[in-house]
């Protein structure tokens, strides 16, 4: 018997394409850019391959999923555990944080409420230091 516990998904050489460009990149990019960048490095994937991978790779926990400024999607490989995000708004550099003082606010409204299975995202947007200093 398999120590499978999900189900079986092959991958495609477009599913490999759209997941190791992922993982070269260290900033948070939408389905547009990471398509671009596909095809900038001469891959042929499609617009809706790439969203169809994302939204596998996001739902399996393997990419992190915010909303930037404008509301677009962006995905980006992140380490495993619970970790929040400080994201420049003008270079999308980002930055994993923990916060131990929001996981205990966010326990305790919970509870407050009856709630239970709780889960939490928190998405702080600014300006890094490279970029306030080009700014200033």
């Amino acid at each position: 018997m398999s120590g499978n516990v999900g189900p079986v998904r092959r991958s495609t050489k477009q599913q490999a394409a759209v997941a190791h460009r992922l993982d070269e990149l260290s900033d948070f990019v939408s389905a547009q850019e990471l398509h671009a960048s596909l095809r900038d490095n001469g891959e042929s994937v499609g617009l809706a391959t790439v969203y169809r991978v994302l939204q596998t790779l996001a739902t399996d926990g393997e990419v992190d999923v915010l909303r930037n400024p404008e509301g677009e999607s962006i995905y980006r490989r992140c380490s495993t555990g619970h970790h929040h995000h400080l994201v420049c708004r003008q270079c999308g550099r980002a930055v994993e944080v923990e916060g131990p003082a929001v996981e205990r606010w966010a326990a305790k409204v919970s509870e407050e409420h009856g709630f239970t299975n709780v889960e939490h995202t928190v998405e702080i947007f600014g300006m890094c230091a490279e970029c306030s200093a080009q700014n200033a």
